[in-house]
């Protein structure tokens, strides 16, 4: 069931985005969603404690919950790994009805009060990706492809709010050269450890990496994971 603080907070996402494209997420936004549901102050300031910022994560939400409602709908069976990333992150974008909403989302986010909280969304975004793929890390691997694919997902996104192509071609093709570029990366990664000078080499970094372990799945909104004692 969901609570009065979450409808309230939909609702004033909703009348929020008219507002957006002028006044940013700002406070003037915010008090101009307030007036426009009618909704009493002190219970929006219960549902969005810091107004506007809570309003544009809850954005960013509500187009990762789009990304994996189509991610089920679809499917991806047929299509290589990298191409399940790709189109991941393409129907991510696809949720977005309104570009400056997110181009403004950027901008308070490129903010050093609140970068931590676009890092921590961009990361999140990644984080559903990979689990809706079904990954099943539990070790650094959880958090190397969740960082390397947080990187492609900002890199892509900076890269579409400024691609006017049709539809957004440019962009998709940024997107591949990006997977291709980290695809590169793995295959580098598998030749030393098929070889066995460079493999020992490596032997005491990966001793001290395997120690380190995903987080469980109830304290996934606290990063970093745990570091057990024995690998």
């Amino acid at each position: 069931m969901t609570s009065p603080y979450e409808t309230a907070k939909d609702q004033l996402l909703d009348a929020a985005l008219i507002h957006v494209p002028f006044d940013g997420w700002s406070e003037a936004t915010f008090r101009a969603a307030i007036t426009d549901v009618g909704l009493d102050e002190g219970l929006a300031r219960a549902a969005c404690p810091r107004g506007a910022v809570d309003l544009a994560l809850a954005f960013h939400a509500r187009g990762d919950q789009a990304m994996v409602d189509r991610m089920k709908a679809e499917d991806l069976s047929a299509l290589r790994f990298r191409d399940r990333i790709a189109a991941a992150v393409r129907y991510r974008l696809e949720a977005v009805e309104d570009k400056e909403a997110v181009r403004r989302g950027t901008t308070l986010f490129s903010l050093p009060h609140h970068a931590a909280d676009g890092a921590k969304a961009i990361w999140g975004t990644a984080d559903l990706i990979w689990d809706t793929l079904g990954d099943s890390s539990e070790d650094v691997n959880w958090y190397t492809k969740r960082a390397t694919l947080s990187g492609v997902y900002s890199a892509t996104v900076l890269y579409w709010l400024g691609d006017d192509s049709t539809g957004h071609q440019a962009t998709w093709d940024f997107l591949d050269r990006r997977i291709d570029d980290v695809m590169q990366i793995e295959k580098i990664k598998a030749q030393v450890n098929e070889n066995p000078a460079l493999s020992r080499m490596m032997a005491g970094p990966n001793w001290l990496l395997s120690f380190i372990k995903a987080p469980s799945k109830t304290s996934r909104s606290d990063l970093p994971g745990s570091v057990t004692s024995r690998p």
